[in-house]
């Protein structure tokens, strides 16, 4: 999983091969985790 970013403890990363899920990037930070899609919400 290559990271792409890391500021103020945030780690922004992806997986190279999540099936048929829209672009999207995971953010992590100590025991927390999110998912945010790049597309926009209509």
């Amino acid at each position: 999983m290559p990271t792409v970013l890391k500021i103020g403890g945030y780690r922004f990363f992806f997986y190279s091969n999540e099936g048929n899920e829209p672009p999207h990037i995971h953010v992590e930070k100590s025991d927390s985790l999110a998912k945010f899609w790049l597309d926009p919400v209509l």
